[in-house]
Order: structure tokens, then C-alpha cells, then sequence
């Protein structure tokens, strides 16, 4: 059986309608694609990529800075409590298979620099930030094109979701 597919969108948790609108149409785009959406697991970017990636049937997991998994939003369908703060950002690279950032700062640029020198595909969607190595795309589609093609896949099948250990 194929192994699933993680990909973590990163991004602001104190974000605008067109970010969240963007962020939205990406989890609906992972989903589609039948991969599993990885984030840090609370609002803005993240809640939004997880209501994207439910509306669409799709697996989201967040993986959470605290030590309270009640705090994660509620679109996500699971989530792990860290109590890591921001060293959880180490969690994601090195969980996903690729990364998608919409917009964000410090934060999503510290976990798009962990996972480039992990060797891992970032793909920057409506970022103000530029670091060597992202991929910049112009839409949502695009974006999730971009880094499924990275990692050599166009679709991942539906029955995969999940099976990844």
C-alpha cells in the first residue's frame, strides 16, 4: 500500500481575509490531492488550511506549540500537544514531505529554513520574505502542484490517507 503524503502549510496565525481565503483553497487543494495536511495546529493560516482541507474531505494533523490539545482549532482531525513552544517548528520540517507557505514571518521562515537544509521542497505562496531555494507560486493549485511534482507525485490515491505510520 502507497505510504501517505504530508504536506505542512505554514503561514501567520494573525492573518487577513485574502490570506485566510488563500490558505483555505490550499487545504482544499492537499485534500483533493489526497494527501495529508500537516500545520502547527492553531489559528489563522493553519485553522484555515484545515477547514480548506475538511470541506473537502481530506486528514489534517496539527502538531501543537502547547501542552493542551484542547487548544488546537477545531477543523483539525488530529492533533498532538507538544508543550515545545517554537521547537515544534523542527517538528513539522522534518515531518512533512514538502512545505507550502501563505504568507507569515519569522516563524514560517524559521520553518522553511529548517526544511531546505533538510533537503525538503518549500513552495511560497503570498510571502513578503525570500529565502534561496523556495519555489514561489501564484496560486493555490499552483502551489500544491508545485510540491507534489517535487516530490516526484501528482496525486496520491484516496485510500492512502492515513496509512502513513
Amino acid at each position: 500500500m502507497a505510504q501517505a503524503v504530508y504536506i505542512a502549510v505554514i503561514g501567520g496565525s494573525d492573518i487577513g481575509d485574502e490570506t485566510a481565503a488563500l490558505a483555505r483553497e490550499v487545504g482544499r487543494e492537499v485534500a483533493a490531492r489526497g494527501a495529508v495536511l500537516l500545520c502547527g495546529g492553531l489559528g489563522g493560516v493553519m485553522a484555515a488550511a484545515a477547514q480548506g482541507a475538511q470541506d473537502a474531505g481530506g486528514v489534517s494533523l496539527g502538531i501543537l506549540p502547547e501542552g493542551d490539545r484542547r487548544r488546537a482549532n477545531p477543523y483539525l482531525t488530529y492533533s498532538i500537544a507538544t508543550n515545545l513552544g517554537h521547537a515544534r517548528n523542527v517538528l513539522i520540517a522534518h515531518s512533512a514531505d514538502a512545505l507550502i507557505a501563505v504568507g507569515g514571518s519569522y516563524g514560517t521562515v524559521s520553518e522553511a529554513a529548517i526544511a531546505l537544509k533538510l533537503g525538503k521542497p518549500v513552495i511560497a505562496l503570498n510571502v513578503t520574505w525570500d529565502l534561496a531555494g523556495v519555489k514561489r507560486a501564484a496560486t493555490p493549485a499552483e502551489a500544491v502542484a508545485l510540491a507534489m511534482g517535487a516530490m516526484g507525485r501528482k496525486d496520491v490515491p484516496k485510500q492512502s490517507l492515513g496509512t502513513s505510520k
